[in-house]
């Protein structure tokens, strides 16, 4: 067989509290502006460890990114990874109107992807996907280097909102 006909496994990324630092943005989810959220995005900074951390999987695996953030966040999202020097896709993104708990949407692509593909790790902040990713057997590590924050948690959980 030639090797194209052996695609390298997957390794999937989630962004926020993985890659980018949103704990600059987190007040606006104590109030519910969402949109303030999400449009505050560009001004993340990037996590060096989860950098490095997919630096690194480039190496052995093709990335994907896999985040609770909306649809509508596409074009900020490709350019915020761009901005600094990331790849930008593939990129799979939560629904606009799909307001379930992250674990649920993400486990949901998940099983998609790997009816295509071996999925070689997964990295993760949020410790309810983790959970379940781990519950579901797939090779998932929670990202502790960004503190998980309960807005966030409440957001991703609670309210289906990133």
């Amino acid at each position: 067989m030639s090797p194209a006909s052996h695609p390298r496994p997957l390794a999937v990324f989630d962004i926020d509290g993985v890659l980018a630092d949103v704990s600059h943005r987190l007040h606006f989810l104590d109030v519910h502006r969402w949109e303030k959220f999400f449009a505050a995005a560009h001004a993340d900074p990037l996590l060096d460890e989860g950098a490095d951390r997919l630096e690194e999987a480039l190496d052995h695996y093709d990335v994907v990114y896999l985040t609770g953030r909306p649809e509508r966040n596409r074009r900020l999202t490709e350019r915020w990874l761009a901005g600094f020097g990331l790849p930008t896709g593939p990129l799979y993104m939560r629904p606009d109107d799909d307001l379930r708990p992250a674990r649920y949407v993400k486990r949901e692509v998940l099983r998609g992807l790997a009816r295509e593909r071996e999925i070689a790790m997964i990295l993760d902040d949020d410790p309810a996907v983790v959970r379940t990713l781990e519950a579901d057997g797939w090779p998932v590590e929670l990202a502790t280097w960004l503190p998980h924050s309960s807005t966030l948690q409440d957001a991703q959980e609670n309210q289906g909102r990133t």
